[in-house]
């Protein structure tokens, strides 16, 4: 009975009924079997994007940010739940991309080339955020003072939104950004 102490306090003595055994070797198989499909998985699987990540300080990559603003300006969108004027930047084909997570926003709306390659920067200016491009499972987390680089080549044309997935405040709910992808 479960009420009263076991007679032998040596458990690992005890006999092991045979059905509890088949399902310690099954639970222990399929653990290993779990556990192998991560590495392959990471190798095959194509989900998982390298980065690199580099000490910055924020008014520096706000400067870098400008400086490609002001130099591949194509429009100008109204920003969500705002007035204001986001600008859309168009930077050619292999060059660099520069992407600022701020309370409460992705700036500025990145308008990227359909199988082309680009090197995104992401930074935070303020708090930690994290950047998920839907509907591509992309996912990166974004801290301040630090710079994410990775390189991306869009598959298919459309409108991406960039969505903060770590609690940035009371906004968090509309930090939302805009990735175009067009021919």
């Amino acid at each position: 009975m479960a009420v009263t102490p076991p007679e032998s306090r040596v458990w690992w003595k005890e006999p092991v009924a045979k059905i509890e055994l088949t399902w310690v070797i099954i639970a222990f198989l399929w653990g290993l079997v779990m556990f192998f499909m991560m590495i392959y998985w990471h190798v095959v699987g194509e989900q998982n994007i390298s980065n690199e990540a580099y000490r910055i300080d924020a008014e520096t990559f706000t400067k870098k940010t400008q400086a490609m603003v002001d130099q591949h300006t194509v429009g100008q969108r109204k920003a969500r739940n705002s007035d204001r004027e986001v600008p859309v930047v168009a930077p050619p084909p292999g060059s660099d991309v520069y992407l600022i997570g701020r309370l409460w926003e992705w700036w500025p709306i990145l308008q990227l080339q359909k199988g082309k390659s680009y090197r995104l920067h992401v930074a935070s200016v303020d708090w930690q955020h994290g950047l998920s491009l839907q509907p591509v499972n992309i996912n990166l987390q974004v801290h301040p003072g630090y710079e994410m680089v990775t390189t991306i080549t869009p598959r298919d044309k459309g409108e991406f939104t960039v969505v903060c997935n770590e609690y940035c405040g009371i906004g968090h709910h509309l930090m939302l950004g805009k990735i175009l992808v067009v021919d």
